[in-house]
């Protein structure tokens, strides 16, 4: 069941829950001192009698409700400091209250977002609008293969009207709404189990979901890679049933036809393993069962074309999403091979596990190639060695251009969605140098310094100075544990909100 969010002047009659927004110190806002006054002072009573809630950001206070006010329940959410609100703190708070709203079995709710701006760091409009759209994306569910209801007969929440509602609100939110539909595609690609999604059925998901939206799809097959000399690209997905693919995602922006070629786009490049067993390096057991997940990078770009499209986006944009599965049989690619890739370069490879930056090393060269990009950004869950330094708290990113890197540290800290910029050096690159190719896949360091090594790899295959940024997303692809706005064991579609933010901010024409 899909969550609606709706706007209105007025507190409706009744729902079954009403939301309310706590600054730290438990600072009631005039809504809430209203609500206070209508029960008695209930409100604050269970402030005083209690120690814990304290109105700081993330904490949730749940009070039963009196008869005497319309609802069942009345829920507490903390932003935290006035003077610090930001809007993903206001996200964290709408996340937050969708689960204690789940929790206490309501199907409607009411969110009192009046003088939430107080800060003055943040509109009253955009508050409330991501507050609801926190909400929205904590509500995310993947049921698709479940087959039995709930024991207990109980129903989702449905329903969240923000009161008040204003024109500015309302605008706002279908912005975000646009935004939360291509985080949920993302997701719903990165859940489905490989044996439903593998390179074909992928690239015809692509199609359907984005060819409505005006968004040019391009398919390459196997025959057509070769081709074109996909070489890098054919070998990790030899040794699979199921074939490799490339699909190519243009969006003209309003500059220039369907069909015709396209000028300076913006240039996005994602990762698509639908399974990863490793190869020949086969992975080990604990670890391999996630490697669905390895197509999180493609899962992010196609959730982003959708978004673009969706908000009809004033600049051309050219997508590429490189898919292949990475089995072993006897025909998988072996440690010791060397490869020719789409860029000419040759490549000798030292361990098949280290596939991802095969596949993307000749989606960077197309794409250079056929559309030569303003600039070109790559996601992947490239490499473990970034999990181990950053967690899943900040997305590694390498960049050969300061000016592209603080654009998308500005968008990310705006998003919510940080990054921690990772060093490029001679000394890491120098790792790579074959005797007898023109590039090995790894280093001589094992895991040390893996992601930087690995950055080094791709950068190998920037052309012409193009301003390029990696990021490397194996850390938050997706949730190990609860999350304010993404359930736990989902992909969370993380990229989208931080680069359709870098567009709207900087390279909308």
């Amino acid at each position: 069941m899909n969550l609606t969010i709706s706007f209105q002047t007025k507190m409706p009659a009744r729902s079954d829950a009403v939301i309310v927004p706590v600054y730290r110190e438990n600072k009631l806002p005039p809504a809430a001192q209203k609500l206070d006054k209508s029960c008695g002072g209930l409100i604050s009573h269970h402030l005083k009698k209690q120690s814990k809630f304290k109105g700081d950001r993330g904490q949730i206070l749940t009070i039963a409700a009196p008869r005497s006010v319309p609802c069942a329940h009345i829920i507490l959410a903390g932003l935290g400091e006035a003077l610090k609100l930001d809007l993903p703190a206001c996200e964290a708070a709408g996340g937050k209250a969708f689960l204690a709203l789940a929790a206490a079995g309501a199907q409607t709710a009411t969110f009192l977002t009046d003088d939430m701006a107080e800060a003055k760091k943040v509109k009253a409009a955009a508050a409330a609008a991501h507050m609801a759209f926190g909400a929205k994306l904590r509500s995310y569910r993947f049921d698709r293969y479940k087959t039995a209801k709930s024991k207990d007969g109980s129903k989702p929440l449905s329903k969240i009207i923000v009161c008040p509602g204003s024109i500015a609100t309302d605008k706002a939110y279908k912005k975000l709404d646009k935004v939360a539909g291509g985080i949920f595609l993302a997701r719903d690609l990165v859940n489905e189990p490989p044996n439903m999604l593998y390179p074909d059925s992928f690239a015809k998901r692509i199609q359907r979901e984005l060819t409505p939206l005006g968004v040019e799809v391009e398919i390459f097959d196997e025959k057509k890679m070769k081709k074109l000399g996909f070489g890098a690209h054919l070998a990790v997905g030899q040794g699979s049933a199921f074939k490799p693919r490339v699909v190519v995602m243009r969006w003209h922006g309003g500059v220039g036809k369907k069909g015709k070629a396209m000028k300076s786009p913006l240039a996005f490049v994602g990762k698509g393993l639908t399974f990863d067993t490793g190869g020949v390096n086969l992975k080990p057991t604990g670890g391999v069962e996630d490697m669905k997940y390895d197509m999180g990078g493609a899962a992010s770009v196609v959730g982003l074309m959708k978004v673009l499209a969706a908000r009809k986006c004033k600049t051309p944009v050219v997508g590429i999403v490189g898919l292949a599965e990475n089995a072993l049989d006897g025909s998988s690619y072996r440690p010791s091979d060397i490869l020719r890739s789409l860029s000419g370069k040759t490549i000798e490879v030292l361990n098949t596990d280290a596939e991802g930056r095969l596949v993307l090393a000749d989606a960077l060269t197309y794409v250079q190639r056929n559309y030569k990009p303003r600039f070109v950004i790559d996601l992947a869950t490239l490499t473990g060695a970034i999990v181990v330094a950053l967690g899943a708290e900040y997305c590694g990113l390498f960049s050969n251009s300061d000016k592209l890197w603080e654009q998308m540290d500005r968008a990310g800290a705006a998003s919510g969605e940080p990054l921690w910029r990772m060093p490029l050096n001679e000394s890491f690159s120098r790792e790579l140098d074959s005797h007898i190719a023109d590039v090995k896949s790894i280093g001589n360091l094992g895991r040390n310094a893996g992601s930087s090594i690995a950055a080094c790899f791709l950068e190998r295959f920037i052309e012409d100075k193009t301003p390029w940024a990696h990021m490397d997303i194996a850390g938050v692809a997706f949730a190990k544990s609860e999350k304010p706005f993404c359930p736990k064991g989902s992909g969370t579609g993380f990229g989208i909100r931080l680069l359709d933010r870098l567009i709207a901010d900087h390279y909308e024409t």
